[in-house]
């Protein structure tokens, strides 16, 4: 669940009351104004989580006293933005808009989303012939994208991937927080698949890592952020489809949102 700007109810005002006996001076009103987003982004600041005054699962974490070890912070994206030489609101709204929002399960395990198709390309990259796998197990080998069941079940089918090839099963999943896939480890400057699906165990600033290199080894995706070019970069991160889910728009007003957000903090 997520609560921001201009949302209103019960639901807000659990929040409010939440914030209230986290120390936050804020009236019990159940709308989420001002005064609530800037409670909420001066709680996440002070709790070392990412400021984007979105109450979310691990603002709420934090606010019953459970914080997530594993979670991303502020500071993991300054340095990536630094890194990248863009503007630190380019890379809250990437964050925003083309990450998962949690790069873990609850169980701990690594968000992943497993590709029967890619599965069938890196077995034949491996030299094994993938037509009797795709016979038998279609689900997890075949020609054709599909076959997902989501959530943490997907990583039932990667199991069952990996008692076919190690690594081709690995390389055949997308990881953690911006779905980076696999089978990329070796251009990333990772050692290893298994030094890269280590590296996707340990942490969200990991995941962000993954990213950061992906971003550095394209030219044209590093040239679109930079320019805050939303619309170059979400069709070479999304594909041809991004228009049909506004990724462009989206990561546009994000970016805008996050710029005034910063510029009224400096």
């Amino acid at each position: 669940m997520l609560l921001r700007l201009g949302d209103t109810g019960y639901r807000v005002e659990a929040l409010q009351q939440d914030l209230r006996r986290a120390g936050q001076n804020i009236d019990v009103d159940g709308w989420f104004g001002d005064d609530t987003e800037a409670a909420v982004r001066t709680f996440q600041r002070q709790r070392s989580l990412v400021v984007d005054g979105i109450a979310g699962p691990k603002t709420y974490q934090a606010l019953k006293g459970r914080p997530d070890p594993l979670a991303l912070t502020q500071s993991d994206l300054m340095t990536a933005a630094n890194r990248l030489g863009v503007e630190l609101a380019a890379v809250m709204a990437v964050n925003e808009v083309e990450s998962r929002g949690r790069g873990f399960h609850p169980t701990g395990e690594p968000v992943i989303l497993f590709e029967r198709h890619i599965m069938r390309r890196r077995l034949i990259h491996h030299g094994i012939n993938p037509v009797p796998y795709q016979k038998s197990q279609p689900d997890i080998v075949n020609d054709k994208a599909g076959g997902y069941v989501g959530g943490i079940r997907e990583h039932k089918r990667l199991d069952r991937a990996h008692a076919i090839h190690v690594a081709s099963a690995w390389e055949a999943a997308s990881w953690g927080l911006f779905q980076i896939m696999g089978f990329h480890w070796q251009v990333l400057g990772y050692e290893s698949i298994e030094a890269f699906v280590l590296s996707m165990q340990r942490d969200e600033a990991a995941q962000l890592d993954a990213f950061v290199r992906f971003i550095e080894v394209d030219p044209g995706l590093h040239r679109a952020l930079k320019r805050l070019d939303w619309r170059d970069f979400a069709r070479r991160y999304n594909g041809p489809a991004f228009e049909r889910n506004d990724y462009d728009t989206r990561l546009a007003a994000s970016y805008r949102r996050y710029n005034q957000q910063l510029e009224i903090a400096a």
